[in-house]
């Protein structure tokens, strides 16, 4: 018996060590199956968003009436050679066909029109590969194989699952139409919509911030070992991680576990770093849920559980910060009326330590530089390729999801400052929806103030 190959191997992501297979082999794998439908989840029928989705494609088809919308899912991409990164459907294509899975590489929702003043929704994907008819995919394709990756729902579930058409991605072919992966008019669109939050959307973002609550504790609890493990912050990365794949998809971004100097590095994710006893630890971190929305929370640490006097003088001045910059949210006001009133509270404080000479100007930004918040959601930076008009110059609304983070990075080697307050970074965020009276504190299960950080770890380390 030969091993040479049954079929050409064309089309197939078969890796340079695999061996070949026989004609013998390629017969007997395309026999005897049993059918095997797919398996509801706790007998879960459609997606999470089914019932939401529908009104969400409506509004964009309002938008581009008799025009042909291209929404693509997204492609893997490599790693190392033959190993691709976890695949993560784009953020439009989830929010507008509630399909958030891992299977969903390559699929591609249109949004075809269907007279003067509405779209048909269509999902071309890639089903379920057959086991019959001499198809080798599902056991030896690497990237779509069945036997590598996992069932595929066919086009029949996938209908089920979605509520939408579905049709076989090669009859797709080279669609022309709005695509919004190069649009940038439609690209603008899609954050648009999705500025203002459904209660859909809220109660899974509240869901995302619990499950971060959570892991925020479980660190806390493990901050014994992580002191002793010579990379104390990656030891602190892996619990809080452990956290968010058990609970949802995983994080919604790098998990920041920033001891000492480090937390003066606006975006520290090498967490290589060991822990000091005396040091403050800068953690932001968020879970992502199932359905891909993601928490955004940073608290600021004792890694002793307890502030010394000049770590508790920088971070009462970021959390009055924080509090005045809270303060500010309401429906009409401008999105950066909170940044503003913030920053006015950090120049203020910076100039009653004499460090600046007073609290005009923007001298203030060499100790805190970035903004002071972000709209929330599908992606940690939610909605940034709507317009300015409609986002960082335009006003709040009521649904609205955002995080508040003002902060002070004090340099290590900046001769500006006083010896003692130099390498201390600060940083205080937490999740808020706009109300009708204000805004709401999505976050509030995990204390600010020193007194109630000092007693939730003391609490916490006891246990």
């Amino acid at each position: 018996m030969t091993d040479t190959p049954s079929r050409p191997t064309t089309g197939l992501n078969i890796g340079s060590h695999d061996l070949p297979v026989s004609a013998e082999l390629s017969r007997f794998m395309a026999s005897d199956w049993a059918a095997s439908p797919l398996p509801d989840a706790n007998g879960q029928v459609h997606v999470p968003a089914y019932a939401v989705t529908p009104a969400r494609r409506a509004r964009l088809s309002a938008r581009f009436p008799g025009e042909r919308l291209i929404i693509p899912a997204g492609e893997l991409k490599v790693r190392s050679h033959d190993c691709d990164y976890r695949f993560r459907p784009h953020s439009a294509y989830a929010w507008l066909a509630g399909l958030t899975g891992e299977d969903q590489v390559g699929h591609v929702l249109v949004l075809e029109p269907a007279g003067p003043h509405g779209h048909e929704a269509v999902l071309y994907l890639r089903p379920r590969s057959p086991r019959t008819g001499g198809n080798e995919e599902f056991y030896r394709d690497r990237r779509y194989g069945e036997f590598w990756v996992g069932r595929r729902p066919d086009l029949a579930e996938a209908e089920r699952l979605s509520g939408i058409r579905c049709a076989h991605l090669d009859a797709l072919g080279s669609p022309s139409g709005r695509n919004a992966a190069a649009d940038k008019e439609l690209a603008a669109a899609l954050s648009e919509l999705r500025l203002v939050k459904d209660a859909w959307e809220v109660a899974e973002l509240q869901l995302a911030v619990d499950h971060t609550t959570a892991g925020f504790e479980d660190v806390v609890r493990d901050l014994p070992r992580a002191l002793a493990h010579p990379r104390g912050e990656r030891w602190i990365e892996g619990v809080f991680n452990r956290r968010a794949r058990a609970e949802g998809n995983g994080t919604g971004y790098e998990t920041i576990a920033a001891s000492g100097a480090h937390a003066c590095v606006l975006h520290w994710i090498r967490n290589d770093g060991r822990l000091n006893a005396g040091d403050l630890l800068l953690m932001d971190a968020g879970v992502e849920t199932d359905g891909l929305y993601t928490a955004d929370v940073t608290r600021t640490l004792p890694l002793s559980g307890r502030f010394s006097p000049v770590q508790r003088q920088v971070y009462e001045l970021v959390l009055a910060a924080q509090d005045a910059g809270m303060a500010a949210l309401r429906p009409g006001a401008s999105f950066r009326d909170f940044h503003r009133a913030g920053m006015r509270v950090i120049a203020e404080g910076l100039a009653e330590w004499g460090v600046l000479k007073n609290a005009e100007g923007d001298l203030h930004r060499r100790y805190t530089l970035c903004s002071s918040g972000h709209m929330l959601g599908l992606d940690v930076h939610d909605c940034a390729q709507a317009r300015a008009d409609a986002y960082l110059d335009g006003v709040l609304e009521e649904g609205q999801v955002l995080t508040v983070e003002p902060g002070l990075y004090l340099q290590p080697d900046d001769e500006t400052l006083p010896p003692e307050l130099r390498g201390i970074g600060v940083r205080i965020e937490d999740d808020l929806v706009i109300t009708a009276e204000g805004a709401r504190l999505m976050s509030g299960a995990l204390p600010r103030t020193v007194a109630g950080i000092e007693e939730w770890m003391g609490n916490l380390l006891e246990g």
